[in-house]
């Protein structure tokens, strides 16, 4: 069953990759910043690096590298320097928080929906940077659908084997041919021998189907995805017969969590606390002895 329409799948999937994949979103995002700084800087000198123009108001010169903390990690920064003048990247050192997280958010719009101009072009425009051309926004987007389709298609093998993987859909609302429709997001996480967690791969697809879901893990193994001994996810028939198809050596457990909404949904309001709490007291048993005797 999917998540509700109204969570937002671009902050869902931000987290994911900033919890559960942080070498990608760091990569991710010094890509991005540096890019947008260098951009910056050749606004900031009235023409593009390299080019001779009359507008030129002044010169590169090399960068200052400094550590930038952010919740994907510490990134290397190059800030631009100019022969003559200083350039500040105020939008990026003075409101970092803000910064970050609209560069985290469009990085997952980018892995959900592709990257495209005007996405880059928006978020250019949310960071208060001015003066950037076209040109110089298509690059950037370039570069980053280049670096978005290398993780979204790398090997699985060399991170794996993942002992234990987790698998959900969220429902996110698309235009498509002028009209909203409803479109589904299948991702999945794993975790490896070394308890390594990392987003394995996501797909978007029409509905939530069996189809759907056998592409999806086929997906998975053929890029390497293997040792797998346990997939937790909800009840979906169509979910869990792929998982048994692709594969097929692992166990599959209903995930708690689904369990508990579905026991809910079901369930009398004044009646919630109670189940609630006799739900808990099963979970919180050590052993299955315990949770029988």
């Amino acid at each position: 069953m999917t998540a509700p329409h109204i969570v937002d799948p671009a902050r869902v999937l931000g987290n994911l990759l900033s919890d559960a994949s942080p070498d990608m979103m760091r990569s991710l995002l010094q890509t991005m910043i540096n890019a947008l700084l260098s951009a910056d800087a050749d606004a900031v000198c009235g023409a593009e690096w390299g080019q001779p123009s009359a507008d030129r108001v002044a010169q590169r010169n090399g960068y200052r590298h400094r550590p930038l903390d952010t919740r994907a990690g510490t990134i290397d920064v190059a800030v631009p320097k100019l022969r003559s003048g200083t350039y500040f990247p105020e939008w990026l050192l003075e409101r970092r928080k803000r910064a970050e997280s609209a560069l985290i958010t469009v990085i997952a719009d980018c892995y959900l929906a592709g990257v495209s101009t005007r996405r880059m072009d928006k978020l250019v425009k949310t960071l208060g940077i001015d003066g950037l051309s076209k040109s110089q926004v298509s690059r950037m987007a370039a570069d980053l659908d280049e670096a978005v389709a290398a993780f979204r298609h790398r090997p699985l093998d060399e991170a794996g084997p993942f002992t234990f993987v987790a698998a959900d859909a969220l429902t996110m609302k698309v235009r498509e041919g002028g009209r909203v429709i409803n479109a589904v997001c299948l991702v999945a996480t794993g975790v490896n021998g070394d308890g390594h967690r990392e987003v394995l791969g996501l797909q978007v697809a029409t509905s939530e189907t069996g189809a759907a879901w056998n592409t999806f893990f086929a997906d998975l193994v053929a890029r390497g995805l293997a040792g797998v001994r346990l997939v937790t996810s909800d009840a979906h028939a169509g979910l869990v017969e792929a998982i048994a198809a692709n594969l097929p050596g692992a166990v599959w457990q209903r995930c708690r969590t689904h369990y508990a909404a579905n026991l809910m949904a079901v369930t009398p309001k004044h009646a919630w606390p109670a189940v609630k709490s006799m739900l808990h007291s099963v979970y919180d048993q050590p052993d299955a002895a315990s949770v029988h005797a």
